[in-house]
């Protein structure tokens, strides 16, 4: 039997990717969707992108046969609609952030542990090329033990592209949490290495247009497990007009006791400086994992083994980042995690 798919919300256009994968793969059923947003029901209907069949996300749950929701809402509402997903017995598979309160959190992980659901999430950076020969590199020892860890996460602000809602009070949930999810789940999983302490974070506006309610700046400090020291900025200030493609973009630096290894998600090599030589290397990139994420999430939720994102690293990675979000909001230093 196909796994019958529910899509709910459509403002933020990392959606758009699952929605293609989930419409073209063997093993899923798309059978309803859900946009409560007039305007952008009438965008989607002018498009054709998506054929809305709700406009209420409740009444969805209530009447249609749905294995699995798929959560792609403005942030905020987010962590109600993936509470109320799972109250009603169904898998969810969400975008992230998947929740911007640590109380969501809490209630997200109760609700599918107790109710043995699976939940996934769209982190879809472990599936770059790029990052799968980190982790092959950084696990076959070749800058020895980590010592420390930034990480650049600047994105594009795209005033009149973005969707107006990031500027709008209440709806968006802090920058930290929106973009460095990505990095937090991505540096254990090539490290081995799991995080102790938030040490510092801060959010700020920096430049959003007028009235905007937007803090759009965000960095913060960690410590590993091991000790190690993490710098991360996840800030929108990249310039506009490069988009994505900014050499930039995505910047992962790992400082070593045998050397230090440099990649950035749009790159088509990886710097490797080791101990001992004059020069650095450059390794060719990995073979990527298009739509990863997705595969993983459905063997987990059909029993099969799964080498890939699991539903325990999805909570640990949402806790960590709405912790370091949560000490950028009220001003906390050593946080524990």
């Amino acid at each position: 039997m196909k796994t019958r798919f529910a899509f709910i919300g459509f403002q933020h256009p990392h959606i758009w990717d699952l929605v293609a994968r989930a419409t073209a793969h063997p093993e899923v059923e798309v059978v309803a969707c859900c946009e409560e947003d007039a305007a952008t029901r009438a965008q989607l209907a002018a498009s054709g992108k998506a054929k809305i069949t709700h406009s209420d996300y409740r009444v969805m749950l209530a009447t249609e046969q749905i294995d699995v929701v798929v959560v792609g809402e403005w942030f905020v509402k987010r962590g109600q609609v993936v509470i109320d997903a799972l109250r009603s017995g169904r898998h969810v598979l969400a975008d992230k952030p998947m929740c911007t309160t640590l109380a969501e959190y809490a209630e997200i992980e109760r609700l599918a542990r107790e109710r043995k659901l699976t939940l996934g999430m769209m982190l879809d950076m472990r599936d770059s090329g790029v990052f799968r020969q980190v982790r092959e590199l950084v696990r076959a020892g070749e800058i020895g033990e980590l010592r420390a860890a930034s990480i650049g996460g600047q994105h594009p602000l795209l005033p009149g592209v973005r969707a107006q809602w990031y500027h709008e009070a209440g709806r968006h949930g802090g920058t930290i949490n929106d973009i460095a999810v990505h990095g937090i789940d991505l540096l254990p999983w090539v490290t081995g290495i799991g995080y102790r302490r938030v040490v510092a974070a801060r959010t700020w506006q920096a430049g959003p247009p007028a009235g905007s309610h937007f803090q759009n700046a965000g960095q913060f400090m960690l410590e590993l497990e091991n000790g190690a020291g993490v710098v991360a900025d996840v800030s929108y200030f990249a310039p506009n007009s490069h988009g994505y493609s900014l050499p930039l973009y995505w910047r992962l630096t790992l400082w070593g006791s045998l050397g230090v290894l440099e990649a950035t998600m749009t790159a088509k090599e990886i710097t490797l400086y080791k101990e001992g030589e004059k020069a650095g290397r450059a390794v060719p990139v990995g073979a990527p994992n298009p739509g990863g994420y997705l595969e993983a999430f459905l063997a987990e939720l059909r029993g099969r083994p799964n080498p890939g994102l699991t539903a325990p690293e999805i909570f640990r990675a949402s806790y960590v980042t709405l912790k370091i979000q949560d000490a950028a909001d009220r001003g906390l230093l050593n946080t524990p995690l």
